[in-house]
């Protein structure tokens, strides 16, 4: 059992929602997205997802595309990135850490290597949003077999031909993209979510997690309440851009996760 299927177990004997946060490694810079990270757990995240900058992040909208730019800007690789999660496991072994981003620089890293740094750094889990299943032998198959959760997007798009293929390596969770486009482009409607991932729960055990389009604490609420939780990314990513003090960006976060545990 992951960090991420004990989590998720955690908080069905609770009868709660997750609320899932996602962070720029190295934005900012690499001291204050540490620091965020750091701070995470005590306002509410139950999983981090931490985003791996990347120079052609096609799924990414405007917010999360310069946040990737000011981390690479500043120096930050996929080595320093599993070096924050190292950092961020010397306080919490329990949290889990999800990474997210794309195939380049793991390709270029090796996967065999890449696979046994990342659970040396504790990583729980991988998003690439780039590597369809059609290519799972390359990197989700043996991460599964590394014991890490390989964890698939499904789409308003994936259609119920498509969806098994998604499904049917997929563990952890599922993440729902609730609507059509890139991140941060246009706002999750809970009545459009919430037929679509009651369709993708009568395909699979799994939990169905919601992101993209979530900005407020009465969002992520309407929205865990139809789905197992809900992912915030622009929004808390768009705190920072804005400066904001750490303290600022976590009472932010705290609330979106007050939210989701209302539902």
């Amino acid at each position: 059992m992951t960090r991420i299927d004990a989590r998720f177990a955690e908080l069905r004997a609770a009868g709660r929602k997750a609320f899932v946060s996602y962070i720029m490694a190295g934005d900012p810079d690499a001291d204050t997205s540490l620091e965020v990270m750091k701070g995470l757990p005590g306002a509410g995240v139950d999983i981090i997802e931490l985003g791996v900058p990347f120079t052609d992040p096609m799924a990414d909208g405007p917010t999360i595309q310069l946040a990737g730019q000011r981390a690479l800007a500043g120096g930050m690789t996929l080595e320093k990135t599993l070096a924050m999660a190292r950092a961020f496991r010397e306080g919490d072994d329990v949290t889990p850490i999800v990474l997210m981003g794309y195939y380049n620089p793991i390709y270029n890293r090796g996967v065999e290597r890449f696979l046994r740094d990342a659970t040396a750094a504790g990583i729980d889990g991988l998003i690439v949003v780039d590597l369809p299943p059609e290519e799972d032998d390359e990197l989700c198959i043996p991460a599964s077999n590394a014991g890490l959760n390989f964890i698939r997007l499904a789409t308003p798009t994936t259609d119920d031909k498509r969806l098994p293929k998604v499904l049917q390596n997929t563990s952890g969770f599922v993440y729902y993209v609730s609507i059509t486009g890139i991140t941060g482009a246009a706002a999750a409607e809970a009545g459009d979510v919430g037929p679509e991932v009651a369709r993708i729960k009568a395909q699979t055990d799994l939990p169905v997690i919601v992101g993209f389009g979530i900005r407020s604490p009465e969002t992520a609420q309407t929205i865990a309440g139809v789905a197992d939780g809900c992912v915030v990314g622009s929004a808390i990513v768009g705190e920072m851009a804005r400066g904001r003090p750490v303290a600022e960006v976590l009472a932010f976060v705290r609330g979106l996760a007050e939210g989701a545990h209302r539902a």
